[in-house]
């Protein structure tokens, strides 16, 4: 009789802590974010979480937010923290151990890394789906293979950034032994690379791997096979005194990782980016289908 009292108390210790507490969301300034923070959102608020949602946000302004309370929750990236915030040079290439490493170096800092996702939004060449197929190339050593065989054929349209910054396109074509010039490069603004490849007048350009231009365009994301560009896999973050407050948020939260994956990412962000539907709609709908909301 005494257990079952003690129970009762801590299940109405519960809900009177749970009903009315109000909750940060935070997200960055671009549609997959705000994607995210929905989810985020939607999935506290069926639990009776009151959201106060802080989108929109620079990377680093919501990383200061995180660590200093004004944000409780949110979706962020391993290689984002490896790189940028911790600002560390050496590059791990196995996603776990990469997890792991950010997850223990942030432990310290009061932040809690739930589930690791298969989400891996990075950077990545990509070609007309029916051109690489014709061609018989799934990988970027095949694609190496072909541009060696056929010099000058090959036409890349790339972004400044990937042209002149420090994982440039050379130090991918010097990595995978893939004899390129200045001359088989095109430079444009970011989004003109799709069109030029959807028009023809490129073969492959430089993606990331969620974008929603991905279904748009049809396009063949060629595997990375020795691994050049960094892992940026998703995983939801926690304030850990938030955490410690209501630790019911970690299984609230855990169909983001079980049930997202690279695939319906970029259907979500087609669905706002292409189509025009708003996050909160996009977001809602899935999370109904899935039996997750009302």
């Amino acid at each position: 009789m005494k257990k079952l009292t003690i129970f009762i108390l801590f299940v109405v210790f519960s809900l009177t802590a749970l009903f009315g507490a109000t909750l940060t969301v935070g997200a960055s300034n671009f549609t997959e974010q705000y994607i995210f923070g929905e989810l985020i959102s939607a999935l506290l608020e069926e639990n009776g979480f009151k959201i106060d949602k802080r989108f929109g946000l620079n990377t680093l302004v919501k990383r200061t937010g995180m660590l200093n309370g004004q944000i409780d929750v949110t979706a962020d990236y391993t290689g984002t923290a490896w790189t940028t915030y911790y600002h560390k040079e050496e590059l791990i290439y196995d996603p776990v151990e990469l997890y792991n490493q950010v997850k223990s170096i942030d432990k310290e800092k009061g932040l809690v890394w739930l589930d690791l996702t298969s989400i891996n939004n990075s950077y990545a060449l990509a070609m007309k789906r029916e051109r690489a197929e014709s061609l018989g190339i799934d990988t970027i050593s095949e694609l190496a293979e072909y541009v060696n065989d056929h010099p000058g054929e090959m036409k890349i349209a790339i972004d400044y950034e990937f042209f002149e910054g420090a994982m440039n396109i050379f130090e991918m074509a010097k990595a995978y032994n893939m004899n390129i010039s200045k001359n088989d490069v095109k430079t444009m603004q970011w989004g003109l690379t799709y069109e030029s490849l959807n028009q023809g007048d490129a073969d492959i350009t430089m993606v990331f791997t969620t974008d929603s231009q991905l279904l748009k365009y049809d396009l063949k994301v060629l595997e990375d096979d020795k691994h050049f560009f960094p892992f940026y896999h998703v995983a939801v973050v926690v304030r850990e005194d938030t955490l410690e407050k209501y630790p019911e948020i970690a299984e609230i939260l855990r169909p983001f990782a079980m049930y997202l994956n690279q695939d319906i990412i970029i259907r979500l962000n087609y669905l706002v980016d292409v189509e025009g539907k708003e996050p909160e709609e996009v977001t809602k709908n899935y999370l109904k289908g899935l039996g997750l909301i009302e």
